[in-house]
């Protein structure tokens, strides 16, 4: 049943509360097999909610959240089985190496120690922490530990990766490592979903973007649809992006903020 998905995930009329707060209000989407779909929108416009609602670690008031053709809020345990997270704040053992950490991690995924080992020294070396795999967490740079956070996702081969703010601290060539290493897995039908504020790179990498603004899904499309939405022809994502939250004043703000 599980298998017989049409969609990676679908979203249909979800909303989640914190008090008196509507963090995301009657959401509706579909993001496709293969796709790597860029969750976008000012802070507080309920984008990470979104994607811990994904994951089971937040629990909608209203709707049905279906995660590789499973129930996220009736099969948690086994949506995290298929899904690779990293989140934009990720919470590392820092009194473990990173190389006790990754073990660790595979352990819990149940992998076979031969791939689990041929694994972890395949990504060590491809984003240059073959070397400092025995040095405590604790003692690495924020990009190292972006790194170590995004190994995590990627070890097990999950078929839908949830990705908020990925290229945080990289430096280049690791960002563009993860970019085309992105690409290589749509290419198998792995599905992608990444939030970030850097909208060059969610225009870049991404085949579909929402853009959420105060809990809602604002706008919904590929690059072309975006711009007809915002009447913005041979624009680049920023100008959309801020035409339609409603915050194009920028120019006015500065001129504001230098007098």
């Amino acid at each position: 049943m599980a298998n017989s998905y049409t969609y990676a995930v679908e979203l249909k009329g979800v909303t989640k509360r914190y008090s008196e707060l509507t963090a995301v209000n009657n959401l509706n989407l579909n993001i496709g097999k293969g796709e790597i779909f860029g969750l976008l929108g000012p802070n507080g416009s309920g984008k990470s909610t979104t994607l811990k609602m994904l994951m089971g670690l937040v629990q909608p008031e209203e709707g049905n959240i279906q995660v590789l053709g499973r129930d996220a809020k009736q099969d948690p345990v086994g949506v995290k089985r298929l899904v690779g997270y990293a989140p934009e704040s990720p919470r590392l053992y820092e009194f473990l190496t990173g190389i006790e950490f990754l073990d660790f991690i595979g352990d819990i995924y149940g992998m076979q120690p031969e791939e689990k080992s041929s694994r972890i020294n395949e990504y060590l070396k491809g984003l240059q922490l073959d070397g400092r795999e025995g040095d405590m967490i604790s003692s690495y740079s924020e990009g190292m530990k972006q790194k170590i956070a995004l190994i995590s996702a990627f070890l097990h081969k999950p078929k839908l990766l949830i990705l908020d703010e990925p290229l945080n601290a990289l430096d280049p060539r690791s960002a563009r490592i993860v970019k085309d290493f992105l690409h290589g897995l749509k290419q198998q039908g792995i599905t992608t979903i990444m939030s970030t504020h850097i909208l060059e790179i969610a225009q870049a990498v991404c085949d579909r973007i929402g853009i959420m603004y105060q809990g809602k899904l604002l706008a919904l499309g590929n690059m072309e649809e975006l711009r007809g939405m915002a009447s913005l022809p041979d624009s680049a994502l920023e100008d959309i992006f801020l035409k339609l939250t409603g915050t194009s004043d920028v120019k006015a703000v500065v001129e504001e903020l230098v007098k």
